[in-house]
């Protein structure tokens, strides 16, 4: 292969500057499970003689007591449980010299099981080494590990094409899946620095050409590492300083933390937190020798204030000139976690550095299809699924928008549940458009704490159909049979909505989105309180209902009242049809409007065939098993409209 092949590629070094030489350059390596990035690394610091005195005997005897020939990933995989299922479970830092030049090798765990440990072991790194089994190829979680780092800003990436081996170190195939591998990042805005084929095992195009791969002019692993460019000087960035503790040693209080970015001196005048309060450096202490007059970023120091101002853990010490961004709607881009869907309107809190803020998701923009990381609409995120969110927080969060350049601290952020589980890994963008200085606050009581008072769950059941499909007929008689077993269910029903709350409102296309979006925040308002809320609305396009969903998340059920158009005009009990025809209500739906009905509704009532008891007992009867909290444990919402899925015939 030639320089030139759009696959197989490597670009030159890029100059360090001086200030930068001795800061080591961190790396994390990536891969999917059993793809060989722990044979890799342990082989790496073999051939380049990084390896600690004796550990070479210790993996050779390791792999003879299994019967296996020596294996290099027990040069890695520290842990018994990662020598016993052959995975790696926790992040492993390693540092490792290179012609002279230092880096810290971060070896990511690669099972699904461990992405969690992913996310804090990549969140440093600069550059990464994708590691991909060149048989096997692009896999679902080579996808995933190539969208964290572009989700955490990692820019410079050697991709390693192991086991070439297997295939007789033949040409055509690794030239293929390399050309597969740059596609792929090419999606993510990612160009590698190379693309090398290597056999980990033999040591072929590690720190050695081989003769096996005479065809590859590329660089071997170790040329394209040091030509990686240096690390950006953190120093150089405005002072950033998180806030760890505070300590007194008798008259004495300190303020300690670690400089994530910029410098500080005794003397200078910083402001501290949200307050911005400010104080004069009057000395610094540090362990475990105390610096200079003067820290830097990556320093664990300790400050001495004057005057005392209120300092707690959590606040961000920074330069009056130079402070950073403060937002109660935040956008971020998030990796989610957890094995159930993230739904709009969940509470976490948001962990900055050593801050957390109460934040609650109320916008989920754009989600990524992981298969061929195309992005569409979505109500919710999937478990393992990347997607661009919305978080409105409590107060204000001091912060430094995330950069795609990998350039600075600022911006890591991480989602964390009532458990101090993280999560997810969240990103922050910048600040999130429109009603800023808007929270809504949480209900003193809980809708879980309700539901176990009242044994149901407050929830939002959307009847949509034609005009005279039965709509507030159904919810007016579900309303009484609810009502009499003891639940306190609401209708809001459409004309009745149009002649106060909404009353101000026509019927163009806009002015009924508006009576939609109105209504559905009134219903949400309702069902968060407790009550059963019952909506009769015709709603008649998709993108309305949507939306209603949306604003309502796991709250919100879709019943569909069908009825076809000539079924509904022959009942007219509005004589509205009739009006319509004669020409003197224009756009009416079932005549000259349109109406979507739902392709997949929680659940459908056919009132064409179906007699009004009949049609009210299923509803009755569907409403009841999704309002019913769970069997064990606190009441919660999450869980509220699996069964109404399931429902639908």
């Amino acid at each position: 292969m030639t320089a030139a092949s759009p696959a197989i590629r490597s670009e030159t070094t890029v100059p360090a500057r001086a200030e930068d030489d001795a800061q080591p350059t961190p790396i994390v390596i990536v891969g999917h499970v059993d793809h060989g990035k722990s044979t890799l690394l342990g082989r790496l610091l073999h051939d380049t003689d990084n390896l600690l005195a004796g550990k070479l005997e210790a993996a050779r005897q390791s792999s003879e007591k299994r019967g296996l020939g020596i294996e290099w990933s027990f040069l890695l995989d520290s842990l018994q449980a990662e020598r016993d299922q052959g995975v790696t479970i926790d992040a492993t830092r390693l540092p490792f010299t290179l012609e002279g030049r230092e880096f810290v090798i971060i070896d990511a765990p690669g099972h699904r099981q461990f992405l969690r440990n992913m996310i804090t072991g990549a969140a440093g790194a600069s550059a990464a080494v994708l590691v991909v089994d060149v048989a096997e190829g692009v896999r679902d979680q080579t996808r995933r590990h190539a969208m964290l780092l572009h989700l955490i800003g990692i820019r410079q990436v050697i991709v390693v094409l192991n086991k070439v081996d297997l295939l007789g170190f033949a040409r055509e195939p690794i030239e293929t899946a390399a050309a597969s591998l740059s596609a792929l990042l090419a999606k993510l805005e990612i160009t590698p620095r190379a693309v090398i084929p290597v056999s980990a095992r033999h040591g072929d195009m590690i720190a050695t050409r081989s003769p096996h791969l005479a065809w590859f002019d590329g660089p071997t692993l170790t040329e394209a590492l040091a030509a990686l460019p240096r690390p950006h000087a953190l120093d150089a960035g405005p002072l950033r300083l998180p806030v760890q503790d505070v300590y007194r040693q008798g008259e004495r209080r300190y303020v300690v933390g670690r400089i994530e970015s910029g410098r500080l001196a005794a003397g200078e005048t910083v402001a501290i937190g949200i307050a911005g309060h400010r104080a004069r450096i009057t000395a610094l202490a540090g362990w475990p020798t105390p610096p200079a007059q003067v820290a830097g970023a990556g320093q664990s120091i300790a400050l001495e204030l004057a005057p005392e101002v209120v300092v707690t853990r959590g606040d961000l010490v920074y330069h009056p000139s130079d402070a950073p961004l403060r937002a109660r709607r935040l956008a971020a881009r998030v990796f989610w976690l957890r094995q159930e869907p993230l739904r709009l309107g969940e509470n976490f809190h948001l962990r900055l550095a050593t801050a957390e803020y109460k934040v609650r998701v109320t916008a989920i923009e754009r989600v990524v299809r992981i298969d061929d990381l195309s992005v569409e609409a979505g109500r919710e995120v999937p478990p393992e699924g990347f997607a661009d969110i919305t978080l409105t927080a409590a107060e204000e969060v001091l912060f430094d928008p995330f950069r795609a350049d990998g350039a600075g601290a600022g911006g890591r952020g991480v989602l964390v549940d009532a458990y101090q589980h993280i999560v997810g890994g969240a990103p922050i963008l910048g600040v999130a458009g429109g009603r800023e200085n808007v929270f809504p606050l949480d209900a003193a009581i809980s809708h879980g704490a309700r539901a176990a008072a009242k044994g149901y769950r407050g929830a939002v059941f959307w009847l949509t159909g034609l005009p005279g499909a039965g709509k507030s007929t159904l919810a007016r008689e579900a309303e009484r049979r609810l009502f009499a077993d003891g639940i306190d269910a609401v209708v809001l029903d459409g004309d009745t909505l149009r002649s106060g709350l909404n009353a101000d409102l026509g019927f163009s296309p806009r002015e009924r989105e508006e009576n939609v979006r109105r209504t559905a925040e009134v219903a949400r308002i309702m069902a968060e309180a407790g009550m059963v809320v019952l909506v009769a609305l015709i709603s008649p396009q998709a993108e309305m209902r949507a939306e209603a969903r949306r604003i309502n998340g796991v709250l919100f059920h879709e019943i569909y009242i069908a009825a076809d158009a000539s079924t509904c005009e022959a009942r007219d009990p509005k004589g509205l049809y009739a009006k319509a025809r004669a020409g003197t209500l224009l756009g009416f739906t079932g005549t000259d409007g349109s109406y979507e009905a739902p392709d997949q509704p929680d659940l459908r009532l056919d009132t064409e065939n179906l007699a009004i008891n009949e049609a009210a007992e299923r509803l009755v009867a569907f409403v009841a098993e999704a309002i019913a909290p769970p069997s064990s444990g606190d009441a919660d919402a999450s869980g509220a409209s699996r069964s109404a899925v399931e429902a639908c015939p």
